[in-house]
C-alpha cells in the first residue's frame, strides 16, 4: 500500500499530519513533501499522529529530525500520538529525538496543549 499523509488543523497554530501506511526509502518523499507544505503555514507545534503508520525507515526518522530542527529555529513543538509498538521501539532504539513528547490520545493531548497556552500568557 502506498504511504498517504493527510494534514488538518486542530485548532489555531495546531497542525495535525497523519501518515497512513509505511515510511520507508521509496515512500519518505511523501511525508516530506506533506511537512514542508505544512511548515510553509508557520505552525507553534506539528503533532505526527501515527495511529495507522505500520513501519519507519532511518529515511522516515531523518525526515522527523528535519521537521524538528524546523520547527526549532520558530521556538516550534513537535509531538507524537498513538504511536504503534513497531514505532515506539524504533524510537526506543535509535533514541532518534530524545525530547519526543508522546500522546496516547486525542484528549490527552488537548489537556497538555492547553496547559501550555496557559503557561505562554503568564
Amino acid at each position: 500500500m502506498p504511504l498517504k499523509v493527510k494534514s488538518e488543523p486542530r485548532r489555531k497554530g495546531v497542525m495535525v499530519i497523519s501518515p497512513i501506511g509505511a515510511i520507508d526509502a521509496s515512500s519518505y518523499s511523501v511525508l516530506e513533501d506533506k511537512v514542508e507544505e505544512v511548515l510553509k503555514e508557520s505552525p507553534d507545534v506539528i503533532i505526527f499522529d501515527m495511529e495507522f503508520t505500520d513501519y519507519i525507515s532511518s529515511s522516515g526518522i531523518r525526515v522527523l529530525l528535519k521537521t524538528k530542527k524546523a520547527l526549532k529555529e520558530t521556538a516550534g513543538k513537535m509531538v507524537f500520538m498513538n504511536l504503534q509498538p513497531q514505532i515506539q521501539k524504533v524510537f526506543d532504539i535509535l533514541q532518534a529525538i530524545p525530547t519526543l513528547k508522546v500522546f496516547a490520545s486525542i484528549e490527552e493531548l488537548d489537556n497538555y496543549l492547553d496547559v501550555m497556552q496557559k503557561a505562554s500568557r503568564y
